[in-house]
């Protein structure tokens, strides 16, 4: 039976995804809810369509296509009625003009490889491969095993980029496949964890010991949310935390991302971080000033 997955996209290329240059496939869906999350696009588990109203020409082929009527031309302009679209993906595969757009690809595991083994050269000269990331890949566990094991075949290395949220037993499989994570520390407080994300962090704490005690490879990343996770008793007790993990070979500081405002916008999307700009240059160093003492090296990224 062909395993298929819904992907988002696949970057080419990568250098922030892993050591060496590497290609990243982004799975599509995730099991929790970050309020900040600057890929809101990957968060649902079905298709998303997006309006970019900026670039609409006027042909009005969407509206001639659109079997719910959700497209209108009204006194000569056209006019999008989201609440009546049904995501059929019509109106995104005539419209050139990239006025309307669909995330969310259905493959098979034969079409992500043939992407990545395209690049085998630059892997091996860089000591790079291929991030399986998201999204969450762990809610297509099954897709990114088979992928996972395609890569293993020809020699590929595999990072598994995850927010750890799924039981143990469960990911066991498919990190037996991988041969580096990276996993996501937001919050250590459990109710500003459970307020900020929608789950509970004590599962994720649970599999980063365990993931130690496989001696797997892994990085810590924690995104840098200004009034969510920016404060000295949160970064110093993820710091905490981490000292006591022995295989984690470095900490990432991600700073904030404010570049997901113009997807909210295209999905009709609440954004309540849209004011929010990155950290200055001086309170990274800041952070990195109270983060000396870190057991592992801390690197803003």
């Amino acid at each position: 039976m062909t395993v298929t997955g819904l992907v988002t996209e696949i970057v080419r290329f990568s250098l922030a995804d892993g050591p060496g240059i590497r290609t990243t496939v982004f799975f599509k869906g995730c099991n929790m809810r970050c309020a900040w999350c600057h890929n809101p696009e990957t968060i649902s588990s079905g298709k998303d369509l997006h309006y970019y109203p900026q670039n609409c020409i006027r042909c009005y082929k969407c509206v001639s296509v659109c079997p719910s009527k959700a497209h209108k031309r009204i006194g000569g302009e056209h006019r999008f009625f989201r609440n009546l679209c049904v995501k059929c993906g019509k109106c995104s595969n005539i419209c050139y003009a990239g006025a309307m757009a669909t995330s969310g690809v259905v493959m098979d595991v034969a079409q992500v490889m043939s992407e990545i083994i395209q690049d085998l050269p630059y892997y091996s000269g860089s000591g790079g491969g291929v991030t399986l990331s998201g999204g969450e890949v762990l809610c297509q566990s099954d897709f990114a095993l088979e992928i996972a094991k395609a890569c293993r075949e020809k020699g590929i290395h595999v990072a598994l980029e995850t927010n750890l949220f799924k039981p143990f037993d469960e990911m066991k499989p498919l990190l037996d496949a991988t041969d580096f994570v990276m996993f996501d520390l937001k919050l250590m407080p459990d109710d500003a964890h459970v307020r900020w994300t929608g789950v509970s962090n004590a599962l994720i704490l649970e599999n980063a010991s365990k993931l130690d005690a496989m001696g797997m490879p892994m990085t810590a990343r924690t995104p840098l949310v200004p009034g969510v996770t920016v404060t000295s008793e949160n970064l110093l007790a993820i710091r905490d935390f981490l000292n006591g993990i022995d295989h984690v070979t470095a900490h990432e500081l991600l700073n904030f991302n404010p570049l997901g405002e113009i997807k909210y916008d295209s999905m009709g999307k609440d954004n309540q971080f849209k004011s929010v700009k990155p950290l200055s240059g001086s309170k990274l160093k800041e952070i990195l000033e109270l983060l000396k003492d870190s057991r592992h090296p801390v690197r803003v990224v």
